[in-house]
């Protein structure tokens, strides 16, 4: 059977499994943030199409200077990208050829696009179900690769990497001259979080990206940034397409990182849900991953794959994010969405009823 690879755009999951796409369904395999875009973006929207007239600033200056003030990092270390993509996209451009290094599980686009630009790629797996991130067992592996790529806070598993473990891990890759590409994507959906942007200044084999599309539920306006030092944001500059950003896209950025109200209540509101949620799936017997974030794995330890779960699912309208392309997991997890309190009942009561069954 041929997986569709993302979350979201269920009727092609359904299509694949050979269901029919139910009216209403809640779809959990979307990380998006449950409380939507914020309000500003509405009342702005008119706005917006006054400038589509115009042609998007290809210096994306004004988004720039923000990410600047927030960040405490100068302008020429920072890249704009069409969403995370892009930026993921990009460096592997920049690595095509290279031996890349990926912890597993992890986000699949990594592989794709190292796949695509004749990267020799290797794997660290990390062992289910608490995933650690061991610096002495990939010690090993680290000087024999250009690049690794690491996802934290991790998709799919939604754990929060120990900060320390993740600075060692850049030292040691420096003394092997291999580039870290840490992907933050999550970042914002963490109440404590120590940032590296700090440490670009330090550590010239250090990149980060970031995504604005999951904490600002906009992944149909495609926008994220990358931090390195200004060589590496030359290098991967002169690789992107012209007008790869549209002004509505820069315009919503601007307004976005201005938002650091709804950053906070929304980091409030998954916490509260993601405890509620947890405690009942403690009480049903589910295990679940230690996520720290909007999404998390979850399976029923009584099964080895998790398929008729899976498929249990599908019929009561709730769709999961499978896991069959992830290596390391092979369908053994199902990875959820933390959504609106309402969705989160649904998929509680579903569950109950398939727990009072099996």
């Amino acid at each position: 059977m041929i997986w569709p690879s993302h979350g979201s755009n269920p009727q092609y999951l359904y299509e694949a499994m050979g269901l029919s796409l139910p009216k209403h369904y809640n779809d959990f395999s979307a990380n998006i943030n449950p409380l939507g875009p914020p309000p500003i973006l509405k009342e702005k929207w008119m706005e917006f199409y006054q400038e589509i007239f115009v042609y998007p600033d290809p210096y994306a200056i004004q988004l720039k200077k923000r990410i600047e003030n927030l960040e405490q990092v100068p302008v020429d270390s920072i890249l704009i990208g069409n969403g995370g993509a892009e930026l993921i996209t990009l460096v592997a451009r920049m690595l095509a050829g290279k031996r890349v290094l990926l912890v597993q599980p992890t986000f699949s686009e990594y592989e794709k696009s190292c796949q695509a630009n004749k990267c020799e790629v290797l794997y660290h797996q990390l062992c289910e179900p608490h995933f650690e991130l061991n610096l002495d067992e990939l010690r090993a592996k680290l000087g024999h690769v250009d690049a690794m790529f690491l996802c934290n806070p991790n998709n799919p598993t939604g754990i929060q990497y120990p900060s320390s473990t993740i600075l060692s891990l850049i030292e040691e890759c420096e003394m092997h001259n291999c580039l870290v590409i840490l992907d933050e994507a999550f970042f914002d959906f963490l109440i404590e979080y120590d940032s590296f942007i700090p440490y670009i200044n330090k550590f010239s084999n250090l990149i980060i990206i970031r995504s604005l599309t999951k904490m600002f539920a906009i992944p149909g306006i495609r926008l994220g940034y990358l931090v390195a030092q200004p060589d590496t944001i030359l290098m991967l500059s002169q690789l992107q397409s012209h007008w790869s950003i549209n002004t509505i896209a820069l315009r919503a950025g601007e307004l976005c990182l201005e938002n650091e109200s709804f950053i906070k209540g929304t980091q409030e509101y998954i916490n509260n849900e993601r405890k509620r949620i947890f405690d009942f799936f403690k009480q049903k017997e589910f295990v679940v991953s230690s996520s720290k974030v909007n999404f998390y794995l979850l399976r029923d330890p009584f099964l080895h794959d998790q398929y008729k779960l899976f498929e249990f699912l599908l019929h009561n309208a709730i769709v999961p994010r499978h896991t069959f392309n992830f290596p390391g997991l092979e369908g053994r997890w199902l990875r959820f969405a933390i959504k609106g309190s309402e969705e989160n009942n649904h998929l509680m009561e579903v569950l109950a009823e398939w727990r009072h069954h099996h």
